[in-house]
């Protein structure tokens, strides 16, 4: 396989003579992700301005206020309301940039400082289950790979057959049952303690856990197949150390992959969990906002995880730069 330019290879050298820099890499990637973030506030707020709700209205009944026609025009003349709809995305998207991204219609509370205090409860919340979903998925699932088709490896492999057939919600009215009633050595609900962290995080690592293992699985298995590890172990290599110290090390693209899925799946995807032991996140606050058709609401949410999707793709990205040489030679990366 030629990696020489114009040669036919899979690995193409960049256009540049040397490749390019890491910085200008990352510099190229970010500017790709504009018009991305732009579509996305775009359709955000014009799916919110074709809503059949006057959020006008809405805010003045939550407030009390008579609502009047007199009243609603004042009003959507002050807020710019009345102005055509690009002039509003365009003056909305300005605010939003300079952190000015509305009041809640509900409250009247700054979105800003709603998201201020539901953000670093989301945060915790995933960092603490994808922290508990590694410790338990590698190790299983490299012992189901080493073990493969033994005892331990039924084991495992219906484990996380079981873990990953299970809801979210199930595991934690599971989990609430039996360690916070049966047993009562947890509490019911998430009380902002570590103690309170702990439902939570295993009703959402438990599924993953079993999504995790199968993956790890198979990714060892692929390794273990590989020549290489036929050659280590010939020169007299422990079996032990060609696994932790090359086997895994090659798997870690797909063990990131995960990582990198479940913490966008987690910011966005932990509504149910949040709801039943009251864990006042991004989730939370979000199913309180669409009861209620709290639009700004609704808009800073969607906005915001689309930011972090973006953010947490570039970093796999880079991972990947610094995990696998062939992934920086195939970018022409230097």
């Amino acid at each position: 396989m030629s990696n020489k330019p114009g040669g036919k290879g899979i690995l193409k050298a960049s256009p540049d003579a040397g490749g390019y820099s890491m910085g200008r890499y990352v510099l190229k990637r970010l500017i790709s992700l504009i018009p991305i973030l732009l579509g996305v506030t775009f359709l955000t707020y014009g799916l919110m301005y074709l809503s059949p709700s006057d959020p006008v209205e809405m805010l003045l009944q939550a407030q009390g206020i008579p609502v009047s026609p007199d009243v609603v025009e004042a009003m959507k003349h002050k807020a710019g309301l009345d102005r055509p709809f690009i002039v509003q995305y365009f003056t909305w998207l300005w605010n939003f940039m300079r952190g000015d991204m509305g009041v809640s219609l509900i409250d009247g509370r700054p979105v800003i400082s709603e998201l201020k205090t539901a953000l670093p409860r989301t945060l915790l919340l995933t960092a603490t289950s994808v922290a508990v979903t590694i410790l338990l998925s590698v190790p299983l699932g490299i012992l189901s790979a080493v073990r493969q088709n033994r005892a331990t490896d039924y084991i495992v492999r219906f484990l996380s057959f079981l873990g990953n057939a299970l809801p979210n919600f199930l595991v934690s009215l599971l989990l609430m049952y039996y360690m916070a009633l049966k047993l009562g050595i947890l509490p019911v609900l998430a009380t902002g303690t570590g103690k309170g962290l702990i439902l939570p995080t295993f009703a959402l690592a438990i599924p993953m856990t079993g999504k995790y293992i199968r993956q790890v699985r198979a990714a060892v298995l692929e390794q273990l197949g590989k020549s290489y590890v036929e050659g280590a172990i010939s020169r007299g290599v422990r079996e032990r150390t060609v696994l932790y110290k090359d086997v895994l090390r090659n798997a870690m693209l797909t063990i990131v992959t995960l990582i990198s899925l479940s913490i966008g799946a987690l910011l966005g995807g932990t509504a149910a969990v949040e709801r039943i032991f009251v864990w006042r996140g991004m989730g939370f606050m979000v199913m309180d906002a669409i009861l209620m058709r709290d639009y700004p609401v609704i808009q800073a949410f969607v906005v915001w995880m689309a930011v972090i999707y973006v953010v947490i793709n570039l970093i796999t990205d880079l991972s990947y730069y610094f995990l696998d040489p062939r992934v920086r030679q195939g970018l022409g990366v230097r």
